[in-house]
């Protein structure tokens, strides 16, 4: 049986793939611009942001290809799934991401999405490309934290 990593109450969905992907160097906290049938969709959980990125464009920062489904009670002013999103952040940290994404190797990737105070908001995640050899240091290293914790454990009996 597979354990899967507790999630806060408020929180709707979690990108664990770009954690493998890229070695975040930095997170920002950023609100989201949503309309009516994306926030009811969002509150259902039916978000994905396995693919997702941020984009800075005249001075604004976009979620790219973050899919929400579609709300099914939505009726002909459903959204499209795909639309980018505005991100809200203040103007000193998007003129930081917009430097920061000039580097070569630099992404900025959806961490989670999450609920806070009533108001959707996205963590954000400065990250450097891993290299595969760095993938599989970092799966050496969960694995033999995870056998250490176990002999711990079997000792502790």
């Amino acid at each position: 049986m597979k354990k899967h990593p507790k999630k806060a109450a408020n929180e709707i969905a979690s990108n664990r793939k770009a954690r493998h992907d890229y070695l975040i160097e930095e997170t920002f906290e950023a609100g989201i611009s949503l309309t009516g049938t994306e926030i009811k969709s969002v509150r259902n959980g039916r978000v994905n942001l396995k693919d997702g990125y941020v984009q800075v464009r005249n001075s604004e920062a976009w979620l790219m290809n973050v899919h929400i489904n579609e709300y099914e009670q939505g009726n002909r002013f459903n959204h499209d799934p795909l639309r980018n999103r505005k991100l809200l952040l203040h103007k000193k940290e998007i003129r930081k991401l917009a430097g920061v994404v000039q580097e070569k190797g630099i992404t900025i990737v959806p961490l989670k999405m999450y609920f806070k105070k009533g108001f959707a908001k996205v963590l954000i995640g400065v990250g450097r490309g891993k290299k595969e050899f760095d993938k599989r240091e970092t799966i050496k290293h969960r694995e033999q934290d995870r056998e250490m914790r176990r002999t711990i454990k079997v000792n502790m009996r």
